[in-house]
């Protein structure tokens, strides 16, 4: 079978944007936000490109420290963008996120990459680094689900086990969807790139098994440590007096 991927040329690449400016065109007929989308899609592609050039040289160092590094920058970047959707961002409530997305990544990363994977060494960025960035992306995002949804119902004066309980099934949404869809609807990044590659599609699915279980499990952890941390900062952050007995 041949493995080897087609390389794809700057010019083709440039038709790929093709269906984002039609996107935009429409956004900006209707001032649906035209700006922030154009903003939102220069700044992938200066960050896709810019990490593509930066992962050469991080796959190529053998230090853990550096891996490390890399690591606590990608969960203080996450954490920062998870609270965004929020009109107060306390430094307590950054900490939450930290704190939340810290625990859930890493834990997670932990258990896929030494126990299920088994990478050697621990370290080893080829694998550490996109798996983290799976794992913390997803963290992410369920948490600033989570976090904008708890203080929409705490403002509406929601008592703070059911905001909780809303928030949480908010921010598990797009991962059960996905745990759906996946398979049926869609054949995921990891496992089409791997398809693509010449891999057996039996052995690209035992390996997207592995990031959809990973996904789901670290946007839980974090997302409900979040809500369990937020406690304490929204009686600081909401004006009215609210019920938080669990």
């Amino acid at each position: 079978m041949d493995t080897v991927l087609t390389v794809i040329s700057w010019q083709r690449l440039m038709f790929a944007i093709l269906p984002v400016a039609v996107v935009i065109g429409i956004m900006f007929r209707w001032s649906a936000g035209a700006k922030t989308a154009i903003y939102g899609t220069l700044r992938m592609l200066i960050q896709l490109l810019l990490i593509g050039y930066v992962l050469v040289y991080v796959f190529a160092i053998d230090r853990p420290a550096y891996i490390i590094g890399v690591l606590v920058i990608m969960l203080a970047v996450a954490s920062w963008i998870a609270i965004r959707p929020l009109q107060k961002k306390q430094p307590q409530i950054y900490l939450n996120s930290l704190g939340a997305i810290s625990v859930g990544g890493i834990l997670t990363l932990a258990l896929v990459s030494q126990v299920v994977i088994g990478v050697q060494p621990w370290f080893s960025p080829r694998y550490v680094v996109p798996l983290a960035g799976m794992i913390f992306a997803g963290s992410m995002n369920a948490v600033s689900l989570a976090a904008e949804r708890l203080q929409s119902e705490y403002d509406r004066g929601t008592p703070y086990a059911e905001a909780r309980r809303i928030a949480l099934q908010a921010a598990l949404i797009p991962i059960t969807n996905s745990l759906f869809a996946v398979g049926l609807v869609s054949l995921p990044g990891m496992m089409t790139g791997q398809i693509l590659s010449g891999v057996s599609p039996l052995v690209a699915a035992k390996y997207q098994i592995i990031v959809m279980t990973m996904l789901f499990g670290a946007a839980g952890i974090s997302a409900a440590l979040y809500l369990v941390l937020a406690k304490r900062s929204l009686r600081h952050t909401v004006g009215h007096s609210i019920s938080t007995q669990d």
